[in-house]
């Protein structure tokens, strides 16, 4: 990068999170090959089968206990604590591992924004109230599904953004590439929107766009750089670069 910038986006995917051992969408073996995306990612699905839906994102919060932020997360965590411009850290994953990693989450100039929603939060259908949450959702024999922290209504669903529902913050994200002068995509496939629209929405702003990601994505074309390789070793020489 010639410049420095003063202004940044990133939009983070599953190939971030992939080298700590959380399953991408389309990873062989994984729990989305499982299953039908169409039974446990839409609202049709949950309204069908709602045990088997809370089961599903059960396993997938349980699943985060087992792994770490990686050398990406914490390089983006670097470069929260560090940077003097403007940053937002605009992830597509519902894990945490960018707040393990030390990014933070709230209104100073560095945070996170977590547009498809996070596992350890539940959404109540009946106050629409969200809470934190670590524990199972679906129903036991016993006591069938836990209440809503706020209204004790046993109406709880994942805080996760599921096809056909819109992604959340919208117009901070879109606020924040009008300001910017780099946007940077990490692990991401370049298929799912409307985050992948985001580097065409970036150049038609006059906005520098760099891709680091595995291998080239659908929308690499799109980016004035794109530089291939994982994002463990590619996330913290570029944050290097920003900062030094």
């Amino acid at each position: 990068m010639n410049r420095k910038p003063s202004s940044i986006v990133i939009l983070t995917g599953a190939g971030i999170s992939a080298e700590s051992g959380i399953d991408t969408f389309r990873s062989a073996g994984g729990l989305w090959e499982q299953h039908r995306v169409e039974d446990v990612a839409t609202p049709e699905g949950f309204a069908r089968d709602p045990d088997l839906v809370l089961g599903f994102y059960d396993m997938r919060r349980a699943a985060l206990t087992g792994v770490e932020p990686n050398a990406a997360h914490k390089a983006l965590a670097r470069l929260d604590a560090e940077f003097a411009g403007d940053l937002l850290i605009v992830t597509q994953n519902v894990d945490d591992l960018h707040e393990r990693a030390g990014a933070q989450i709230g209104l100073e100039k560095g945070r996170v924004l977590h547009m498809h929603g996070e596992l350890k939060s539940a959404l109540c259908t009946s106050c629409e109230m969200r809470s934190p949450w670590d524990a199972p959702m679906s129903a036991n024999e016993e006591a069938g599904r836990p209440p809503c922290p706020v209204c004790q209504a046993p109406t709880l669903r994942p805080d996760v953004v599921w096809f056909g529902e819109m992604p959340y913050q919208m117009d901070r994200i879109y606020g924040a590439l009008r300001s910017a002068d780099l946007f940077v995509s990490i692990g991401t496939s370049g298929a799912v929107y409307p985050a992948a629209g985001f580097v065409r929405d970036a150049r038609e702003l006059g906005v520098r766009t760099l891709e680091l990601n595995l291998e080239r994505s659908e929308g690499s074309h799109w980016f004035h750089e794109s530089r291939q390789g994982k994002a463990g070793e590619l996330v913290p020489e570029w944050v290097g670069e920003v900062l030094e």
